[in-house]
């Protein structure tokens, strides 16, 4: 699987940006579709996941309420929809894959298999 995100740039605080992540491949709708971000001098942080083919949705407790995961599997293409951007929102954006992303892992890293190149957002005050 290889991921291509886009969508990322320069937006006020309180605006919207739309990321999007087109994936390669005959079985996108089986894997668990995710988004991470990372700013320089720390971990990449977990931001939100979609499960399998309109499966379940999680979010960090920083983002719940302002953006929204969802997914088109005919177009092969995940969405992060980012509303009421804060400054702190500001960071690479990666898109990421996992097949076998269970509950109690589905924060972590480690737990999915393919990564996007990222995607700069930043917010400004």
């Amino acid at each position: 699987v290889q991921l291509q995100a886009s969508g990322g740039g320069l937006v006020q605080a309180g605006g919207s940006l739309r990321l999007s992540c087109a994936a390669s491949g005959h079985t996108f709708s089986t894997y668990a579709m995710g988004w991470f971000r990372q700013v320089p001098g720390k971990e990449r942080e977990f931001v939100a996941v979609m499960r399998r083919s309109g499966g379940t949705t999680y979010y960090a407790d920083s983002v719940k309420g302002r953006f929204t995961i969802s997914r088109d599997n005919a177009k092969n293409t995940v969405y992060l929809q980012m509303n009421s951007l804060k400054v702190e929102d500001t960071a690479v954006y990666y898109c990421t894959a996992g097949l076998g992303v269970i509950l109690s892992s589905l924060e972590t890293e480690t737990a999915y298999e393919y990564w996007g190149q990222g995607t700069q957002v930043t917010v400004s005050s």
